[in-house]
């Protein structure tokens, strides 16, 4: 296990490996971000320090490797600001900042690479804005109003999710989650050149503070929130394409629900919240939700 003592001067906010799990990019408080070269089980090296925010960073995201060494990171500053490492020089700087919000970015994520080079970002303005990075190294954006009061995060849905059988014809699709205590699903409409709300996913009491869609489609696609309600929901569609909630437990949890994470395959779900416990959770074959254990600190 690798262990990163003393690596910034205020809290850590997020901590994010590298496609290949590699290098470590970590956000925090102090307004900067330190990228680490993992080496081996048991060490690692401080690379690199990028400086650009004038706020807390709350997440940083790798774009992948098809499009290079790039770093997405967002801010309480209202910034997206976009990191690309020259691989002959090895240096890190600003490629692009996205200014379009009025006030913080609460997460940015990168859609399936098939999709292309396009950045989702969340805000506490309302808005959502889908960025596109395109091959001759113009942008382009759309910017619209998702959940009033703020919000909170967002998650790609993955491809395959629509039905459709080949990248060209897949939509654009992500769920996202906010202060007024929904997640809502939304998809691209061509006719419109906005995003259109497909879904509203109404369970919880107070505000949802994460939401994520798993990433591989197994039986279903199943979609977790996580809520300052003390629960998180687990959310599959019936046969109709109605979106149905199952409490991941029966009882709430002793504490608000920070994060709900998914294994690479889709199986496992790991939840994180006040208690500063992260606890991980499976489904049996009845359909219902079993501790698969708790992730020791």
């Amino acid at each position: 296990m690798v262990a990163i003592t003393d690596a910034h001067d205020d809290l850590i906010h997020d901590a994010v490996l590298d496609y290949y799990g590699k290098r470590l990019a970590t956000a925090s408080s102090d307004k900067t971000i330190k990228i680490f070269d993992i080496e081996g089980t048991d060490s690692h090296k401080l690379v690199e320090t990028l400086v650009g925010h004038d706020g807390p960073i709350w997440q940083v995201a790798w774009a992948h490797p098809k499009f290079g060494s790039i770093l997405a990171s967002c801010s309480y500053d209202g910034k997206a600001i976009i990191w690309k490492e020259q691989p002959e020089t090895q240096q890190w700087s600003i490629i692009a900042e996205h200014l379009i919000h009025l006030a913080s970015v609460n997460s940015v994520s990168w859609a399936p690479h098939e999709l292309g080079a396009v950045l989702l970002c969340t805000s506490s303005d309302g808005k959502v804005s889908v960025v596109d990075f395109n091959d001759d190294g113009t942008t382009s954006h759309v910017i619209f109003d998702a959940h009033a009061i703020g919000v909170n995060l967002a998650s790609w849905a993955p491809l395959g999710a629509s039905g459709a059988k080949d990248a060209s014809n897949q939509q654009r699709r992500f769920v996202t989650c906010g202060s007024d205590n929904l997640a809502k699903i939304w998809r691209f409409d061509q006719a419109l050149g906005s995003y259109v709300e497909e879904a509203k996913l109404a369970g919880h009491s107070d505000w949802v503070r994460d939401v994520a869609w798993s990433p591989s489609i197994l039986v279903r696609s199943y979609i977790a929130t996580a809520s300052q309600d003390r629960t998180v929901l687990i959310w599959s569609q019936d046969n109709q394409g109605v979106w149905q909630k199952q409490p991941l437990t029966p009882e709430p949890f002793p504490d608000v629900c920070w994060r709900a994470s998914w294994s690479l395959l889709g199986n496992i779900l790991a939840v994180s919240g006040g208690d500063n416990k992260v606890t991980l959770w499976k489904e049996n074959l009845k359909g219902t939700w079993m501790s698969a254990g708790e992730v020791e600190q």
